[in-house]
């Protein structure tokens, strides 16, 4: 857990857990600032773990109910990119808020191609990094359970799925979340920025080149299969649209 608390304060933590509140496991491996961020998020009012490793933080991704994870990239064992990477490889879609050393671009690249949904870099505010934690938390409960269509398929949020006559695949739920996005508005371009910013929730995906829809939206396409992988099109230079006249 994090750094020693009155146990009345424990106790308090273990309750809003146990009441629904967004729990919040924090990785930093410098004290100080571990310490800062589960005292300063523990007195938001969130439940909150933490660990010093990237070994003990992707042990406690995997097992752990988390609603955010507040990530470091330079850590002992295993860095903060493999942690991110190895929880997304195995589906896990908690939100990952990642810490990066000041005015280092590549670190926030490849952190987004990693998996990561937003970062903050060192030092930061604390306002900017509640801000940021808020802004993650709320796109996270608002992503909406309802089944819809996409092309031959059936897609169900609730199960991770999507199914037709003949088949069903697993889906993440980002690209759930990329599926409704485009299938809301067939014929409809949209642009790498637009899913950077809906579907990622980067507040500046203006500013970020990275390959990370790319690599989404091939990976949704092989699991869709061919009918259904035609029917998300590319258009060159502007971004992808979904191409189902009958939707």
């Amino acid at each position: 857990m994090c750094w020693p608390l009155a146990s009345a304060t424990l106790s308090l933590v273990n309750d809003r857990a146990a009441s629904g509140l967004a729990h919040i496991l924090v990785v930093e491996d410098e004290p100080s600032i571990r310490q800062g961020l589960c005292d300063v998020l523990t007195y938001r009012g969130y439940a909150v773990d933490s660990a010093d490793n990237g070994r003990d933080a992707l042990a406690k991704g995997e097992q752990g109910q988390f609603d955010l994870i507040v990530l470091d990239i330079m850590l002992p064992e295993l860095d903060g990119l493999s942690v991110c990477r190895s929880l997304r490889s195995n589906n896990r879609e908690v939100p990952v808020l990642m810490l990066t050393a000041k005015g280092d671009e590549q670190d926030v690249l490849n952190g987004f191609d990693a998996g990561a949904d937003d970062y903050v870099t060192k030092p930061f505010s604390v306002r900017e990094l509640l801000a940021r934690v808020q802004a993650l938390l709320k796109r996270n409960s608002r992503l909406s359970t309802a089944a819809f269509r996409a092309g031959p398929f059936e897609v169900l949020p609730e199960r991770g799925c999507a199914r037709s006559n003949q088949t069903q695949v697993e889906l993440s739920a980002r690209e759930i979340a990329i599926l409704r996005l485009l299938t809301d508005d067939p014929g409809r371009i949209v642009s790498r920025r637009t899913l950077l910013r809906d579907v990622w929730g980067m507040s500046n995906a203006g500013a970020v080149e990275t390959r990370t829809v790319d690599v989404h939206i091939a990976k949704l396409r092989k699991k869709l299969g061919l009918e259904a992988a035609q029917l998300l099109e590319t258009v060159r230079g502007q971004g992808y649209r979904w191409c189902d006249s009958s939707h």
